[in-house]
């Protein structure tokens, strides 16, 4: 059972400052947030939900004038701040209000490591706890005021269950030998960061962009970025102006008229009558682009791996399926197709040379690396023969 709680609605600084100046009295702190990704284009975290001792603090950011208080609790390090799914929120909170973390612990990320087949937070507290959390509200307006009681409740409920469960998690992370595993991950977790676009073309984050050609691609930057500006003016998720996956086919289409734009069937009805005359508008001046201004997509393909070394690659793949097997967790976990790719051109001969790969983590190497260099060591690489180059043989001429 889960102890009861004072539950506390903070929409003033003092009240914050309080909070703030409690939580840090304890060992441990559980944190959640609200946002409003679903129905507005600039999204923002508008409910920040806290647990620390006997008290929840459902924090109201919109009613105040910053978290600032809140700033040396986050970067505490004797304070251990427990997350669900912590990558969003870490991102969510140095975005809105420049807080940095320090010391996190990931409950979601802990019960994938245990190899857990479910790892959302309802189905951890009905597995831990026999309790089944109401999920009505996930997708609700958050950014409303007044917020009902009945959301406010199911904030509070989030939070509520945190600190037990990752106390049940990290007591299974030892006796499995994997808390290190998850520290050292959540360590790196702590500095992820929102993507910052730097001025690259929007088609970059479209699916599927890779396949057209420069024309198409051109045509499809241009409806991207009228779609930006539409959404902007109308405050609006950005998929709820016109989806990804329409203006890929807009741009393949290329409709020049609202009749043609209707006959495709790629936007409904009520699309082609409110933005018909500005889509066609802005595929035919994408149309009449001089080649020379057409974009091409990017082709970062990895370097070729030399033939010689698939033998290593395939050696180090099966062995790295084999011990996540008896491990009983996903083997991208034990070791990332790319990550084993770095370590077969490394070649290391040693645990020291393994820990200098790019990207190897601490306890990949304390656990996996005597094992993983004997592998390496007893598989030879493939002998690649070289192809004889034919003489040319000299042309005979007849005399006549």
């Amino acid at each position: 059972m889960t102890p009861s709680y004072e539950t506390t609605l903070i929409n003033e600084a003092e009240q914050l400052a309080r909070f703030a100046e409690y939580a840090g009295r304890h060992s441990q702190v559980a944190v959640d947030l609200e946002a409003d990704s679903m129905y507005h284009f600039r999204e923002k975290v508008c409910l920040l939900q806290m647990c620390a001792g006997s008290r929840i603090a459902i924090i109201d950011p919109l009613a105040l004038d910053g978290l600032d208080a809140l700033k040396p609790l986050f970067a505490d390090g004797s304070v251990c701040k427990v997350f669900h799914g912590a990558d969003y929120d870490v991102r969510s909170l140095y975005r809105d209000f420049n807080i940095t973390i320090d010391n996190l612990f990931d409950t979601q990320l802990a019960a994938t490591f245990l190899g857990m087949p479910e790892t959302s937070l309802d189905a951890l507290v009905k597995a831990h706890f026999r309790v089944e959390l109401d999920k009505k509200y996930q997708k609700k307006d958050w950014s409303q005021r007044p917020l009902p009681e009945a959301m406010l409740e199911y904030a509070a409920s989030d939070v509520r269950f945190l600190i037990p469960l990752a106390e049940r998690l990290r007591k299974k992370l030892t006796q499995k030998g994997r808390l290190e595993w998850v520290t050292e991950e959540c360590e790196r977790l702590v500095h992820v960061r929102p993507p910052d676009n730097n001025g690259q073309p929007l088609f970059l984050k479209c699916k599927g962009a890779g396949r057209l050609s420069p024309r198409q691609l051109a045509i499809l930057e241009a409806l991207l970025q009228w779609r930006m500006k539409r959404a902007k003016f109308k405050d609006r998720p950005l998929f709820k102006i016109i989806s990804n996956n329409a203006l890929l086919k807009l741009a393949l289409a290329m409709p020049a008229s609202q009749n043609s734009l209707k006959a495709t069937g790629i936007l409904s009805a009520k699309q082609v009558q409110m933005y018909g005359r500005a889509l066609t508008g802005t595929i035919a001046r994408a149309r009449q682009l001089p080649s020379g201004q057409l974009p091409l997509y990017p082709r970062n393909h990895s370097p070729r791996l030399p033939a010689q070394v698939a033998p290593k690659i395939k050696a180090l793949r099966n062995w790295r399926d084999r011990r996540a097997e008896s491990e009983g967790i996903d083997p991208p976990l034990l070791l990332s197709k790319n990550m084993i790719r770095q370590i077969v051109l490394a070649n290391p001969k040693s645990e020291k040379e393994l820990a200098a790969v790019s990207g190897i983590k601490r306890w990949q190497c304390r656990v996996l690396g005597q094992e993983l260099i004997e592998v390496l060591n007893r598989t030879p690489n493939a002998r690649i023969r070289k192809k004889r180059r034919k003489r040319r043989r000299p042309s005979v001429h007849r005399q006549h």
